[in-house]
This record gives structure tokens, sequence and C-alpha cells, in this order.
């Protein structure tokens, strides 16, 4: 079992992220540790954020108070909903949150089923609880777990060639070819992807792409692929290279069947509902570009945008590292599609308001003139990469609409705003 602890400052960002999942029935609560608890065992966000308020109050100044952490078991172990919370309650007063409020979310949206634990980084006084040596505790605490529940011992394990962590190309190290093989021989075994263009996004997060070649060999057209390496501005810097040098996956035949098997899989899965409501949760907040792939980002959902030449947006893509998989916005709907986010982020508030009445009306609840501009994999959601110290940091400052009780949440965030100024205040006298 690999366990990773996030530490941010944004504690309503964690929460709705987990509540995303419930909403949306790719996650359910297993626990509620000194937690106000409603009647029917529904809730919203601003009633979880309730449980949190007395600690964030008497905080004193800790800047990073909300803790995110993941429990994750090997895929092959079979871990009951009884022996999940049980290993939650472990694992929490062993690192000394035993007596915190945390809420424990089970995650069943990718075959890999796993827990997140959402609590405070500081006690009923306001004081910091000890994170001194906090990884190696966390490490000693899930072998005696792994022992217990008779769990496969990941730590133990060599990562096979298909479970390497994918690293961005830097065509600066030199080995280029090592460098594309690593990705490209084993992306297609992690991530569902229905499109070239949903493809070569993906591929541009790892400073990769790829493009379609024809060719005429004794008197027959036949189509082929080829690779190249980009920098970090998305501009080829390296000769082609053949599909066929990064084996049988690589080529367009088998890429075909892999856009096929992907269809067939996602129309039997809910993550494009969890992606849209995640969409159009931070585009409730009205942010310009550079916000909402921040915010996305901390959702781990990259996000990839295709200029022209001209500047125009002509396509956005979005790869959602949870769920390991790859939308193009206009098979979400026309909402969320190229031309949509050009005039969101290009005419200022009159089509941003334009833009959110779309989303009532979808009511949505439930050639080398190309650019690309992406950003990076969201590292803290892929789970095998075990000396991650990347930390979930929340939405930023979103106002739950569609998660209701808004003005509750609003209210909320001016009296801590209040209570930061009245403290300044103090410490300036």
């Amino acid at each position: 079992m690999i366990a990773k602890i996030g530490r941010g400052s944004n504690l309503f960002g964690a929460l709705a992220y987990n509540q995303l999942k419930v909403d949306n029935e790719n996650g359910e609560i297993l626990l509620m540790n000194k937690m106000i608890e409603t009647k029917d065992g529904n809730y919203t966000v601003a009633q979880l954020v309730k449980s949190f308020e007395p600690y964030l109050i008497a905080n004193k100044n800790t800047e990073k108070t909300t803790l995110h952490i993941s429990l994750n078991p090997d895929p092959k172990d079979k871990v009951s909903d009884e022996d999940f919370v049980q290993i939650a309650q472990e694992y929490m007063n062993a690192m000394g949150f035993g007596e915190q409020p945390f809420v424990v979310f089970k995650h069943t949206d990718i075959s890999r089923t796993h827990i997140h634990i959402v609590s405070i980084g500081v006690d009923e006084m306001g004081k910091k609880i000890s994170d001194k040596f906090e990884k190696k505790k966390s490490m000693k605490i899930c072998r005696e777990i792994e022992r217990k529940y008779r769990l496969s011992n990941v730590a133990d394990k060599k990562l096979t060639q298909k479970e390497q962590i994918f690293s961005p190309v830097d065509y600066q190290e030199g080995n280029i070819k090592s460098q594309m093989a690593s990705v490209i021989r084993n992306i297609s075994n992690h991530y569902q992807f229905q499109t070239m263009g949903e493809y070569n996004a993906l591929l541009s997060l790892y400073n990769i792409s790829s493009e379609k070649v024809n060719k005429i060999e004794n008197g027959i057209l036949k189509n082929g692929l080829l690779y190249f390496a980009l920098n970090d501005k998305g501009e080829k810097v390296s000769q082609p290279f053949k599909a066929s040098l990064f084996g049988k996956d690589a080529g367009l035949r088998a890429l075909d069947s892999h856009f096929l098997n992907s269809k067939n899989k996602l129309k039997l899965s809910s993550v494009h509902e969890t992606l849209k409501a995640a969409l159009k949760l931070v585009m409730d907040t009205q942010p310009n570009e550079s916000e909402f792939k921040s915010k996305l980002q901390d959702m781990g959902i990259s996000t990839v945008v295709r200029r022209n030449a001209s500047g125009r947006i002509y396509g956005i893509t979005f790869i959602d590292h949870q769920s390991k998989s790859v939308c193009n916005g206009s098979r979400l709907g026309k909402e969320f599609s190229a031309n949509t986010f050009h005039q969101y982020w290009n005419r200022g508030v009159e089509s941003k308001e334009e833009v959110n009445s779309k989303h009532e009306k979808y009511n949505i609840n439930n050639g080398n003139s190309e650019i690309l501009q992406s950003e990076k994999p969201h590292e803290l959601f892929n789970f095998l990469h075990q000396d991650s110290n990347s930390l979930i940091e929340g939405f930023g400052s979103i106002i739950p609409e569609i998660l209701g009780e808004d003005y509750e949440e609003l209210d909320f965030e001016n009296r801590m705003k209040r209570k930061s100024k009245k403290n300044n205040r103090r410490f300036r006298g």
C-alpha cells in the first residue's frame, strides 16, 4: 500500500474534488470522524467545511493547514469497505491525527479502488500537529497495515517496464529515441483516447508529437506514422522517427484498434460526467486561461490548447490523470468546445455570461502553424510515483454553485479574510 500525503492551504478545494466523485456516483463517504453528520447522510461541501471551521479560526500561523491523503493498495488486493474504514482509522491514529476531524472518501471511477482522507493539520487550539519524519513514519505504518490485512507490499516490488513513470522528453539530455520510446511504447496501456488529436494532446505533455504520412511503395499508397521530439514551446527539435522503431503498439493499425476499444470502454463509464462537472465548477469562477488551467491542474486534469498562427483557438483537449482518460472539449458538448473557450477568454465578461447561460441550457450536473499550449502531467494522482512531494492545493477561491449553499461558503470565506486582517493588525501593533 502506498500513502500520498498532500498539504495545502485550500480545504474547500480538497473537499470539493472528492465530493464531485460522490455526486457523480464515482465515490462514496465511508467514514466521518469527529464530523457534523446529517440525518440523511448526504452532504454539500459547505456542510463538510463546518466541521473544520473552529480549527481554521483557531489556527495561529500555519499556512498549509489542509491534509489530503490517499491510501492506495495494490490493484490486485481486494479490500472491503469495512477494512478500508479500519485501515483509515489505524493510519490516522498512528500518524497522530486520530483526534482530528476527518472524512474518508472511496474512489471507484478507476479499476484501482482507493481512499482519500481529508483532514486538518492544526489541533483545536490552533497549534500545528508535528510533521517531523512524516514520510518515514507513514512508510512504517503502511508496512504494518500490509502485514495485518495481508495486503501486497508495493514498496518491495520493482516496477515493470509497463509501470514506469512517464517523464517528458528533454532533448538537451540526448538519447532522444530512448526517452521517446519509454513513453510511446507504454502510454496506450494506461490512457484511453479515441482520436489522433487526443493521442497527440496526450503525447504533447511529454514533449512528443506524431504525424501521419502517405507514401507509395510498388505502386500502392500506404499510410504511416512519424514521431518527433518537441521543446517546451511545442516546436520540433528532432529528426522524424518511424513508428516501427517503437514497436507494434506505436503504429496506425494498433492505434486504430485502441481508439475503438477506448470508445467502447468510455461508453460504459461515467468519467465524462465527472469531467464536465469539474469543468463547470471551474468555469463558474470566470477564470482567465492561466487560472483555468491551474485550477484544473490542481484537480489532476491537464489542459492542451491548440492555436493557429493568428492565435485563434481551434482545439482544446482535457487529460484526466485520475481516470486516465483523454477527451476533446467538443466531445463533452458545445459548451466545452474550442470556439466557446476562444470567445470565453477573448470577449470579456459578456461572453462568459453567455457561456454560463449555455451551462444552464445544457443542465450540466449530472500544419506547423499549430501552437500547442499544455500543462505537464499532475503527478500526485499517479500512485506509482512514490517520491512525489507534490501537493493538492484545491481549486482556489471557488463558489460552489453546483454543489449548493454558495452564500454559506462565501460567508465563511469572508470571515476567514476578516480574521486574517485582524491578526495582521494585531501582529503589527
